[in-house]
């Protein structure tokens, strides 16, 4: 069950991760290039699971997409595993297993940031309903933890009657 929902966010993640050819292109993330958004997700969700005992491989390739497709890939095999996707933890909203922390934070952070990686390469960058439903309802649950550092920027001002896409992406700190 984990695997396969963590795929369906993994899965759009990597195929645009794939897109890229400047990594050096600004994102929507106030300083960030197309790389530290990447960097970004490598790096936060590597701290995430040390932090529960599994150590990531060493990362040498620096390759960007294919050092998304060995962590991704390692990801997978932690995900497949019921002992570790099952494993309990108190989290920050109370407890929590290792697999819905995968799947619900860090898949909302994978949607996000494919729709950052698409802007920084000019590619098509629109979310599907389900999509703007997930990103919308995971914001809602944070509260204010949303605007804490490294997660969003603060919310932006838009008017009540701009498409939804752009209200969502306002609420998370970005023009849409």
């Amino acid at each position: 069950m984990h695997l396969e929902r963590y795929a369906a966010t993994a899965d759009p993640f990597g195929a645009m991760v794939a897109k890229i050819e400047d990594w050096s292109a600004p994102s929507p993330c106030d300083g960030w290039t197309a790389a530290d958004v990447l960097t970004h997700v490598l790096d936060t969700q590597r701290d995430f699971l040390a932090g529960h005992g599994y150590d990531a491989p060493v990362r040498t390739d620096t390759d960007l997409a294919r050092a998304w497709g060995a962590h991704d890939a390692w990801v997978r095999s932690l995900l497949a595993d019921p002992g570790v996707a099952g494993r309990g933890y108190d989290g920050f909203f109370g407890p929590t297993t290792i697999g819905d922390t995968m799947v619900d934070f860090y898949g909302w952070d994978l949607l996000v940031h494919c729709w950052d990686l698409a802007t920084a390469a000019g590619r098509d960058a629109g979310f599907s309903d389900a999509e703007l439903d997930t990103v919308d309802a995971a914001a809602a649950g944070f509260g204010d933890m949303l605007y804490a550092e490294g997660i969003c920027a603060p919310a932006l001002d838009v008017l009540s009657d701009a498409p939804r896409q752009t209200r969502v992406l306002a609420r998370l700190g970005r023009r849409g």
